[in-house]
Protein backbone atom coordinates (compact mmCIF):
# COMPACT_ATOMS: atom_id res chain seq x y z
CA UNK A 1 0.00 0.00 0.00
CA UNK A 2 1.55 3.60 -0.92
CA UNK A 3 0.30 6.44 0.87
CA UNK A 4 -0.55 9.41 -1.49
CA UNK A 5 -0.61 13.13 -0.49
CA UNK A 6 -3.82 14.41 0.24
CA UNK A 7 -5.87 16.08 -3.34
CA UNK A 8 -5.19 19.39 -1.39
CA UNK A 9 -2.25 19.17 -0.37
CA UNK A 10 -0.51 20.84 -3.14
CA UNK A 11 -2.95 23.13 -3.53
CA UNK A 12 -2.21 24.08 -0.14
CA UNK A 13 1.63 24.64 -1.13
CA UNK A 14 0.49 27.18 -3.63
CA UNK A 15 -1.88 28.69 -1.32
CA UNK A 16 1.35 29.42 0.87
CA UNK A 17 3.58 30.16 -1.91
CA UNK A 18 0.89 33.20 -2.64
CA UNK A 19 0.56 34.28 1.02
CA UNK A 20 4.48 34.09 1.01
CA UNK A 21 4.20 36.85 -1.64
CA UNK A 22 1.58 38.80 -0.35
CA UNK A 23 3.70 39.00 2.85
CA UNK A 24 6.46 40.39 0.64
CA UNK A 25 3.95 42.85 -0.76
CA UNK A 26 2.97 44.11 2.24
CA UNK A 27 7.27 44.40 3.21
CA UNK A 28 7.37 46.17 0.29
CA UNK A 29 5.14 48.30 0.85
CA UNK A 30 6.29 49.76 4.45
CA UNK A 31 9.62 50.21 3.02
CA UNK A 32 7.55 52.60 0.26
CA UNK A 33 5.55 54.08 3.40
CA UNK A 34 8.54 55.08 4.88
CA UNK A 35 10.03 56.74 1.93
CA UNK A 36 6.52 58.38 1.36
CA UNK A 37 6.28 59.73 5.45
CA UNK A 38 10.15 61.03 4.83
CA UNK A 39 9.19 62.80 1.99
CA UNK A 40 6.05 64.79 2.96
CA UNK A 41 8.46 65.28 6.55
CA UNK A 42 10.99 66.86 4.60
CA UNK A 43 8.57 69.06 2.37
CA UNK A 44 6.56 70.28 5.23
CA UNK A 45 9.91 71.12 7.21
CA UNK A 46 11.96 72.68 5.01
CA UNK A 47 12.36 76.65 4.22
CA UNK A 48 13.56 76.03 0.41
CA UNK A 49 11.85 73.12 -1.04
CA UNK A 50 12.48 73.71 -4.73
CA UNK A 51 16.26 73.66 -6.02
CA UNK A 52 17.06 77.21 -6.89
CA UNK A 53 15.61 77.99 -10.24
CA UNK A 54 12.89 75.29 -10.37
CA UNK A 55 9.55 76.82 -9.96
CA UNK A 56 7.68 73.77 -10.17
CA UNK A 57 7.42 70.16 -12.16
CA UNK A 58 5.68 69.93 -15.40
CA UNK A 59 3.01 67.72 -14.82
CA UNK A 60 1.12 67.08 -18.28
CA UNK A 61 3.79 64.09 -19.24
CA UNK A 62 3.61 62.10 -16.15
CA UNK A 63 0.05 62.64 -15.96
CA UNK A 64 0.24 60.67 -19.37
CA UNK A 65 2.09 57.86 -18.29
CA UNK A 66 0.37 57.75 -15.12
CA UNK A 67 -2.21 57.41 -17.21
CA UNK A 68 -0.58 54.46 -19.24
CA UNK A 69 1.17 52.50 -16.71
CA UNK A 70 -2.67 52.49 -14.36
CA UNK A 71 -4.18 51.03 -17.60
CA UNK A 72 -1.65 48.16 -17.41
CA UNK A 73 -3.64 46.84 -14.32
CA UNK A 74 -6.24 46.73 -16.96
CA UNK A 75 -4.26 44.51 -19.95
CA UNK A 76 -2.59 42.53 -17.09
CA UNK A 77 -6.17 41.70 -15.53
CA UNK A 78 -7.50 40.96 -18.97
CA UNK A 79 -4.26 38.65 -19.85
CA UNK A 80 -5.14 36.59 -16.43
CA UNK A 81 -8.49 36.23 -17.47
CA UNK A 82 -7.67 34.72 -20.87
CA UNK A 83 -5.18 32.60 -19.28
CA UNK A 84 -7.95 31.25 -16.82
CA UNK A 85 -9.92 30.00 -20.09
CA UNK A 86 -7.08 28.62 -21.52
CA UNK A 87 -6.59 30.92 -24.68
CA UNK A 88 -3.05 31.55 -24.78
CA UNK A 89 -2.97 33.69 -27.89
CA UNK A 90 -5.29 35.99 -26.27
CA UNK A 91 -3.31 35.90 -22.82
CA UNK A 92 0.17 36.54 -24.78
CA UNK A 93 -1.35 39.38 -26.22
CA UNK A 94 -2.44 41.29 -23.29
CA UNK A 95 0.68 40.31 -21.58
CA UNK A 96 3.16 41.68 -24.27
CA UNK A 97 0.61 44.67 -23.96
CA UNK A 98 1.19 45.09 -20.55
CA UNK A 99 5.25 44.36 -20.96
CA UNK A 100 5.10 47.56 -23.79
CA UNK A 101 2.82 50.07 -21.50
CA UNK A 102 5.52 49.39 -18.71
CA UNK A 103 8.25 49.99 -20.99
CA UNK A 104 6.73 52.85 -22.47
CA UNK A 105 6.27 54.11 -18.50
CA UNK A 106 10.06 53.88 -18.06
CA UNK A 107 10.80 55.25 -21.50
CA UNK A 108 8.98 58.38 -20.55
CA UNK A 109 10.49 58.48 -17.41
CA UNK A 110 13.67 58.22 -18.36
CA UNK A 111 12.97 61.66 -21.11
CA UNK A 112 11.86 63.45 -17.99
CA UNK A 113 14.58 63.22 -15.94
CA UNK A 114 16.88 64.01 -18.88
CA UNK A 115 15.04 66.91 -19.60
CA UNK A 116 15.02 68.19 -15.51
CA UNK A 117 16.64 70.72 -14.24
CA UNK A 118 18.07 69.39 -11.32
CA UNK A 119 20.25 66.63 -10.48
CA UNK A 120 20.26 63.83 -7.51
CA UNK A 121 22.68 66.55 -5.69
CA UNK A 122 20.21 69.41 -5.95
CA UNK A 123 19.21 69.59 -2.32
CA UNK A 124 16.71 67.42 -0.38
CA UNK A 125 14.06 67.95 -2.99
CA UNK A 126 16.13 66.64 -5.76
CA UNK A 127 17.55 63.87 -3.84
CA UNK A 128 13.99 62.44 -2.55
CA UNK A 129 12.58 62.71 -6.30
CA UNK A 130 15.30 60.55 -7.78
CA UNK A 131 15.43 58.16 -5.02
CA UNK A 132 11.40 57.65 -4.93
CA UNK A 133 10.87 57.90 -9.06
CA UNK A 134 14.36 55.78 -9.14
CA UNK A 135 13.04 53.65 -6.64
CA UNK A 136 9.53 52.69 -8.20
CA UNK A 137 11.08 52.32 -11.77
CA UNK A 138 13.36 49.60 -10.73
CA UNK A 139 10.00 48.33 -9.35
CA UNK A 140 8.90 48.21 -12.95
CA UNK A 141 11.83 47.51 -14.78
CA UNK A 142 11.37 44.08 -12.17
CA UNK A 143 7.72 43.63 -12.97
CA UNK A 144 8.71 43.66 -16.44
CA UNK A 145 11.25 41.32 -16.32
CA UNK A 146 8.88 38.72 -13.90
CA UNK A 147 6.45 39.15 -16.83
CA UNK A 148 8.52 38.39 -19.67
CA UNK A 149 10.04 35.41 -17.71
CA UNK A 150 5.91 34.52 -17.20
CA UNK A 151 5.57 34.58 -21.34
CA UNK A 152 8.42 32.36 -22.21
CA UNK A 153 7.17 29.91 -19.55
CA UNK A 154 3.81 30.40 -21.49
CA UNK A 155 5.39 28.63 -24.42
CA UNK A 156 6.07 25.72 -22.96
CA UNK A 157 3.23 23.23 -23.35
CA UNK A 158 1.12 22.52 -20.04
CA UNK A 159 3.45 24.77 -18.17
CA UNK A 160 -0.10 26.69 -17.19
CA UNK A 161 -2.22 23.73 -16.50
CA UNK A 162 -3.32 23.67 -12.92
CA UNK A 163 -2.25 25.77 -10.02
CA UNK A 164 0.94 27.85 -11.65
CA UNK A 165 0.76 30.95 -9.22
CA UNK A 166 3.79 32.69 -11.06
CA UNK A 167 1.25 34.79 -13.35
CA UNK A 168 -0.82 35.67 -10.67
CA UNK A 169 1.94 36.79 -7.78
CA UNK A 170 3.59 38.72 -11.21
CA UNK A 171 0.04 40.21 -11.65
CA UNK A 172 -0.16 41.16 -7.76
CA UNK A 173 3.24 42.58 -8.21
CA UNK A 174 1.96 44.95 -11.01
CA UNK A 175 -0.76 45.92 -9.48
CA UNK A 176 1.03 46.91 -6.33
CA UNK A 177 3.47 49.36 -8.43
CA UNK A 178 0.48 50.82 -10.17
CA UNK A 179 -1.23 51.76 -6.57
CA UNK A 180 2.55 52.93 -5.44
CA UNK A 181 2.84 54.89 -8.33
CA UNK A 182 -0.54 56.53 -8.05
CA UNK A 183 0.59 57.58 -5.01
CA UNK A 184 4.00 58.76 -5.71
CA UNK A 185 1.93 60.57 -8.38
CA UNK A 186 -0.01 62.45 -5.92
CA UNK A 187 2.29 63.27 -3.10
CA UNK A 188 5.55 64.50 -6.36
CA UNK A 189 3.04 65.86 -8.74
CA UNK A 190 0.40 67.23 -7.83
CA UNK A 191 1.43 68.11 -4.30
CA UNK A 192 4.04 70.85 -5.21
Amino acid sequence: MTLSNPPNQEHGHQSHNLTGFIIFLCSESVIFLAFFSGYALLKTSALNWLPVGVEGLEVHAPLINTIVLVSSSGTIYLAERFKAKENMALFRGFWLLSMAMGAYFLYGQYVEWSGLKFGFTSGTFGGTFYLLTGFHGLHVATGIGLMGLMLVKSFIPGNYVGGEQGVEATSLFWHFVDVIWIILFLLIYVWQ
